[in-house]
């Protein structure tokens, strides 16, 4: 039996979407072992202004995925994942939507570490957590939406 890899992932996730879904499936792919770090609520605060969904919530949401194995809620003041990189040392570290070795913090630590990045994973980003929360709110919010009997 082929030993399973540690790949570990990292986002927002507020809301989710399917290119998270996908990111997630491709990574578990890269190695059996997928990790999922969820960004706190104060990372999202710094970056976004707000957070629509607590983190706790988010994590319940992505352990229910059948391709996740572990999930790790980040409460850091730092912009990256190094910390979690730091404690989990996987061999894969995969990187979704529109990220590049320019554009991630975390390429130092990955290297002083001996992590392995792999981007592009689960193709490239076609849809915007943002995005779609501005769309949501643009439509008229709420009152658009169906409520089940």
């Amino acid at each position: 039996m082929k030993k399973k890899v540690a790949v570990l992932t990292s986002g927002g996730f507020d809301p989710m979407h399917v290119g998270h879904f996908r990111c997630m499936e491709a990574a578990k792919k890269l190695g059996g072992y997928l990790i999922v770090v969820v960004n706190g609520d104060s990372w999202l605060k710094r970056k976004k202004g707000r957070v629509f969904m607590p983190a706790k919530d988010r994590a319940e949401i992505i352990k229910g995925l059948a391709c996740v194995d572990e999930v790790y809620i980040l409460n850091s003041e730092r912009d990256d994942v190094g910390e979690a990189l730091e404690r989990f040392k996987p061999a894969i570290f995969a990187k979704g939507g529109d990220r590049t070795s320019k554009n991630i913090p975390e390429r130092g630590i990955c290297k002083k570490l001996g992590i392995k990045v792999v981007y592009g994973v689960g193709g490239g980003k076609i849809q915007s957590s943002s995005e779609l929360l501005e769309k949501y709110l643009k439509q008229g919010s709420a009152k658009h939406v169906k409520r089940r009997k």
